[in-house]
């Protein structure tokens, strides 16, 4: 009799799915889970300007979404048997395959400068939201599954591969996907991968009815594991069959959500810090959450890869590394050794916060509370960095905030463990040792904040990043004035007394315009806009006026005095457009007559241009500011006849890619004369964008000159590059445009033209 039963039970076992079903079911869900993330961020950053903040909401939906799908599956899990739990999920997941369109309609096009937080939020949920919340069901139920139907499993280590498949879509993306593929053809492939997964997990899920009868009790069972292993929090009781567990105590379930938001808090705010602070380095997004879920891999993999002892040690090193380097007298450190820190010390927080996530992992039983409570943490995690913190912080102070809450939970996981020397101590001296060490750093931190806004003239902060407007410079008394900053270059024989203090807008590391503070001196265009930049000789030529550049050897006095002639001078009135304002550094161009029109995403911008710079009160030109992203406000106006389009709204390396596209282009001669000038600049470190907009060009049938403006002195003026396109019949009629650069070859490749459904920033990089 005791062989038939064990035979029926292998009858019955052999019936059901095995771990290598489970395991391509839950990998191939995790791929197209990432996957699908940067697909639909591409298709609609263009919508929303192209900023990195864009991506920072995406993050906050999709975390979301996972806390959803995680407490569906907690839900199911513990309010329904086996068979109805696989009955249930199959409808859903079948239901969800007549559901599949992730491609958004035009109508969530933003209509004004509102706050796009809310609209992107609600467009993901009206294109990805469903597959999505089913993708994300399927590792946390498979496991739970797992466990039930499979005695003496490790089902944790299923998590290893799903975060393993993560990795890889992440890792994939802007490698094998972008630079192949075109944007249209991306939901089809991923949807293609969606509706091969889903079935196979419906198939999984309508087994559970004959798996149930073998199950005697689904609920209350630690498998895989002796007791001892279990944690002591849930209540294993020692010598009771497998190790029964009680609830998990409301503390427990805290600690989960807390070592959780801290590692996903930690995440996004080291991400704003090196891609804003340090090094606005494409790509560079992808470090940060590749070693995020590298940590997770490890420390779920189930081969000891966490030491605790090691890591605590770790951990005191990075965090104190980290502080160090936040403090503003160390930011002139070189930007690779800046990067490499912060990323190592946010992998060893990250493996302090999963390691100690996978000692705290309770029975099988309680495995889908656990991912809701760590689904929970993650999502308030990128909820505070991506929403809460621009609205209450004028910097980025949410990674001093991480920092000091990884200390703490340092403090907490010891005082809980009764495997610590520390468990449930109170006035043991190294106890407080420890806790005065952890409540210094904390201090710290937050002294650090401080002295980061303190040199500040202003510091502001809005859903399209920080803003700081600084005082650099004193008078100068003569040649080699130690308080003199260069640039501008300290004085020189030729104007000895000249006072060079200025008033600069940055953008992170990015310098967003200079201004000299001097009356005598605040006319001159300065940084990227100087005369012999090609913006200045493309305005200078359309204003019928000679073509200027700056002397070598500091001659801002001359070009201040160039200004004030220029708008005092006669000629045809123009009409001038540009995509970004920046300080409005080009409206010092302008003449009486003259129209200038700036087309600038973020309102912050404009206040700070307004209130804390003079260019455009000082213009005689007429000025206006178009609120919103400059392409949709173009495709809504009529044609604007400009003379000359500027398009500067690049933020350092982060390119709006919409920006450059054919489509674009297109739009901005629809907006110029049919002897217009369009202005583009291209100046950066990482990415070479000349043959792209060469390729734009040559696609439209238009000539294109390539201005390299490598001034060896200038006071305020910095190197650039800019690229002047025109009709080949001449620019405005006026060959000084082709005269002050280089005629670029008019079959630029194909290959290299980006269009609204094809760009890969992979292929530009230099």
């Amino acid at each position: 009799m005791q062989k038939t039963a064990r035979a029926d039970s292998a009858v019955i076992s052999n019936s059901r799915p095995g771990r290598f079903i489970y395991g391509v079911a839950i990998f191939a869900s995790a791929l197209l889970l990432f996957e699908i993330e940067p697909i639909i961020a591409k298709m609609i950053l263009p919508w929303f300007g192209g900023v990195a903040a864009v991506w920072a909401v995406c993050l906050v939906f999709f975390q979301t979404a996972l806390l959803l799908g995680y407490w569906y599956a907690d839900v199911l899990t513990r309010r329904f048997a086996l068979g109805v739990q696989g009955r249930i999920h199959a409808i859903l997941l079948l239901a969800s395959l007549l559901a599949l369109r992730i491609v958004p309609s035009d109508r969530w096009k933003p209509t004004g400068p509102e706050h796009p937080a809310i609209r992107i939020l609600l467009l993901l949920c009206a294109t990805v939201g469903l597959p999505f919340f089913i993708l994300s069901t399927t590792s946390p139920l498979l496991q739970a599954w797992y466990a039930k139907t499979r005695s003496g499993t490790r089902p944790y280590r299923l998590y290893a591969l799903s975060n393993a498949g993560s990795m890889l879509a992440l890792i994939s993306y802007p490698i094998l996907v972008e630079p192949w593929t075109s944007t249209s053809h991306q939901p089809l492939g991923w949807s293609a991968g969606f509706v091969v997964v889903v079935p196979l997990c419906a198939a999984i899920a309508l087994t559970l009815r004959s798996s149930e009868r073998s199950i005697a009790d689904d609920s209350n069972h630690y498998y895989g594991a002796s007791p001892e292993l279990a944690p002591a929090d849930l209540g294993v009781k020692q010598g009771i069959g497998a190790g029964e567990v009680s609830r998990v105590p409301a503390g427990l379930r805290l600690l989960w959500l807390a070592v959780a938001a801290c590692s996903s808090a930690l995440l996004l705010a080291v991400t704003n810090h090196i891609t804003q602070n340090i090094a606005s380095v494409p790509f560079l997004w992808i470090l940060p959450l590749s070693l995020y879920l590298l940590s997770f891999i490890l420390c779920f993999d189930g081969r000891g890869w966490y030491r605790r002892g090691l890591f605590l040690r770790l951990l005191g090193i990075s965090i104190g590394g980290m502080a160090y380097a936040l403090a503003p007298s160390f930011a002139g450190l070189p930007w690779k050794v800046m990067i490499a820190l912060f990323c190592v010390g946010f992998f060893v927080c990250c493996m302090f916060c999963h390691g100690e996530l996978e000692r705290l992992k309770p029975a099988p039983a309680h495995l889908t509370s656990f991912y809701l409570m760590v689904a929970l943490g993650g999502a308030l995690g990128a909820v505070f960095v991506a929403l809460i913190a621009p609205a209450i912080f004028s910097g980025y102070y949410e990674l001093h905030l991480g920092l000091a809450l990884c200390a703490v939970l340092v403090l907490i996981v010891h005082y809980r463990d009764p495997q610590s020397p520390f468990y449930g101590k109170r006035l043991n001296p190294g106890w407080l040792g420890v806790a005065g060490l952890v409540a210094a750093a904390t201090v710290s931190l937050f002294v650090l904040a401080r002295e980061q806004g303190a040199g500040a003239r202003l510091m502001v902060r809005n859903f399209y990043g920080e803003l700081r407007v600084i005082d650099l410079g004193e008078p100068n008394d003569g040649p080699g004035h130690a308080d003199t900053v260069t640039p501008p270059s300290a004085g020189t024989a030729e104007s000895p007394k000249q006072d060079l203090r200025f008033r600069k807008l940055m953008n992170g590391t990015i310098d967003h315009g200079l201004q000299f503070l001097s009356p005598a001196l605040r006319r001159a265009p300065t940084t990227y806009y100087g005369m012999g930049s090609g913006v200045g000789i493309a305005l200078q030529a359309a204003g019928d006026g000679p073509v200027r550049a700056e002397a070598n050897g500091g001659l801002v006095k001359a070009a201040a005095t160039d200004a004030t002639a220029r708008t005092a001078a006669k000629g045809r009135p123009l009409r001038v457009g540009a995509i970004g304002l920046g300080i409005g550094t080009i409206a010092t161009y302008g003449r009486a007559g003259d129209s200038y029109t700036f087309y600038e995403i973020n309102p912050l911008v404009e206040k700070v241009a307004e209130q804390q710079f003079t260019f455009l009160h000082d213009s005689p030109a007429k000025v206006s500011i178009v609120l919103g992203d400059a392409r949709l406000s173009l495709e809504r106006e009529q044609p604007q006849d400009f003379d000359v389009l500027v398009v500067d709204a690049f933020s350092g390396d982060s390119i709006p890619v919409h920006l450059l596209t054919r489509q674009a282009f297109q739009l901005y001669f629809r907006n110029l004369k049919p002897d217009g000038v369009l202005a583009v600049h291209v100046s950066n470190q990482y990415l070479n964008l000349e043959p792209v907009v060469a390729a734009a060009a040559s696609a439209l049938g238009r000539e294109a000159v390539i201005v390299n403006h490598q001034i060896l002195v200038g006071e305020g003026v910095y190197p650039s590059t800019w690229i002047l396109i025109g009709n080949r019949d001449g620019f405005l009629g006026r060959s000084q445009i082709e005269q002050a650069g280089e005629i670029l070859p008019a079959n630029a490749p194909a290959s290299q033209l980006w269009t609204d459904d094809y760009s890969s920033l992979w292929r530009v990089l230099k």
